[in-house]
């Protein structure tokens, strides 16, 4: 079965099924309902209406609209020491599996085109990871044997990256930021014909650096290939991509807003810095409507960049590049 969200053309569907999907959540999710009942707000009338939950309700609450039913999978965020994770409980894998398919398909083409290599120590070493699933289905669809996953064995990665280079191969590259600088480090060398997605996150490997330095190392170690970024959480069944690795994009079910970072019901105007709201219509059985811990810029076309996080906020293990 096709859902309907990945079916929207233009935003007079996106704000039609944006609604109804808030009057179900806020009929059947109950921490959800609680949240919107403690703000003392009317119901929404309009999507700019809409109130959207703290992200760290994940890690404290079941947020789902089905509590009686077992999910198929509960996706967990890696966290760090000493602090609690977020769980997303997915009832329903098909609706992933089809945000997946639908994003790679919009912002990349036929994944058969591609052979897909993935570098994301730490996420293999645990379970629960929505990246890692999203990986996987992506390596799957390539339908190629050398497609794969690495862990550690950054030599072994550099052999078929050169491989991939003389056979004249289309190759996406995805991985953690840490990973990666070791791979600029200890093996340069020119990729045509690549893209490497980055996905954010040190781990605690390293200090944290601005994206623009991050993307200038990653240049310079593989000149010709290019730097893309992605922007997904555990909370979210949906991915946005930067192609200049700055300026994300969204697939046509998925919206962003900034909130004032003094007033956190109100909303600001594109250009200037503020807390990050997500729409993402494919939670449907969670939450769709979430108040990050990023900050952001959006702008009048739909973009946005992230900035960086709130003080005080958990470490995310996905795209922690803070911006000083």
């Amino acid at each position: 079965m096709r859902f309907p969200v990945f079916d929207i053309e233009d935003n007079e569907q996106f704000e039609q099924l944006a609604m109804e999907i808030y009057r179900y959540q806020l009929e059947h999710n109950t921490a959800y309902q609680q949240y919107c009942s403690f703000l003392r707000k009317p119901l929404a009338s309009q999507v700019s209406d809409i109130p959207f939950l703290p992200i760290s309700f994940f890690k404290t609450h079941k947020i789902t609209t089905e509590p009686e039913k077992k999910p198929e999978i509960v996706f967990t965020s890696s966290g760090t020491t000493g602090t609690s994770t977020s769980k997303h409980l997915v009832h329903d894998l098909e609706i992933y599996n089809q945000s997946l398919d639908h994003s790679f398909e919009k912002f990349y083409g036929n994944p058969e085109e591609y052979t897909i290599l993935a570098l994301l120590p730490h996420y293999l070493e645990r379970t629960g990871s929505s990246l890692v699933y999203m990986v996987d289905r992506w390596i799957k669809h390539s339908n190629n044997s050398k497609s794969g996953f690495y862990l550690n064995n950054l030599q072994d990665l550099s052999v078929i990256l050169k491989e991939l280079q003389q056979l004249d191969r289309k190759v996406i590259l995805i991985g953690v930021t840490f990973a990666l600088l070791q791979l600029a480090e200890k093996f340069p060398m020119a990729l045509d014909n690549t893209i490497i997605i980055e996905t954010g996150g040190m781990k605690g490997m390293r200090k944290e650096i601005i994206k623009p330095e991050l993307h200038k190392i990653l240049s310079s170690a593989f000149p010709k290939a290019q730097i893309h970024s992605e922007y997904g959480m555990t909370e979210l069944l949906s991915q946005a991509y930067a192609p200049d690795g700055i300026h994300f994009k969204l697939p046509s079910w998925m919206q962003v807003s900034a909130r004032d970072t003094n007033d956190p019901l109100s909303s600001i105007a594109h250009g200037k810095t503020g807390g990050l709201n997500v729409i993402d219509l494919a939670n449907i059985e969670s939450c769709s409507f979430i108040a990050t811990q990023d900050l952001c810029k959006t702008y009048a076309d739909g973009t946005f960049e992230v900035l960086g996080r709130f003080d005080n906020s958990d470490i995310r293990g996905c795209n922690l590049l803070a911006i000083g």
